[in-house]
This record gives C-alpha cells, structure tokens and sequence, in this order.
C-alpha cells in the first residue's frame, strides 16, 4: 500500500508534464499555422484589390449600357404607343 502512495502521484506528475509540452507544442504549431493562413489571407486581399479597378470599369460600363437600352426601349414604346393612341382615337371617333 504504501508503495501505491509513493508511486501514483509520481505517474501523475509525469502524465500532467507530458500533457503540458503537448499542449505547448501544439500551441506553437497552431501560431505558425494562423501566421500562414494570415500571410494567405493578405495575398489573396491584395490581388483581389488589384482587381478591384475592373470589376469597377466593368460596373460602369454595365450602367451605361442598361441606361442606352432603356432610352432605345422606351423611344420605341413610346412610338407604339403613339400608335396604338391614334388607332384608339379612331376606333372611338368610328364608334360614335
């Protein structure tokens, strides 16, 4: 019994030792992890800013274009509109 007393905390002590350095191992395996996901992250920012000047020239260019459809759009509403007024007219005018 008194063998158990002397020899269980000594096996603790030695457990509890082995888990710190563990933990502290991996502690620093995951710092050098999230430094290389960190640098990733920065480079995959920086290229996506520089492509940030066309996806701009593209939006401008994509507004320009609705803006000219829609004035071709409504010109020619416009005309069968008119149109179909002045058949409306007269069909009125026929009735009557």
């Amino acid at each position: 019994m008194e063998f158990w007393l002397n020899f269980l905390p000594l096996i603790i002590y030695i457990l509890i030792i082995v888990a710190l350095v563990v933990v502290i191992v991996l502690g620093i395996k995951a710092i050098i992890t999230m430094d290389k996901v960190d640098k990733i992250v920065n480079s995959v920012s920086d290229k996506v800013e520089s492509l940030n000047t066309v996806f701009n020239l593209i939006d401008f260019a994509s507004d320009k274009f609705t803006f000219m459809v829609e004035k071709v759009v409504d010109f020619f509403s416009d005309i069968i509109q008119k149109i179909w007024y002045k058949k409306s007219i007269k069909e009125e005018e026929e009735d009557e």
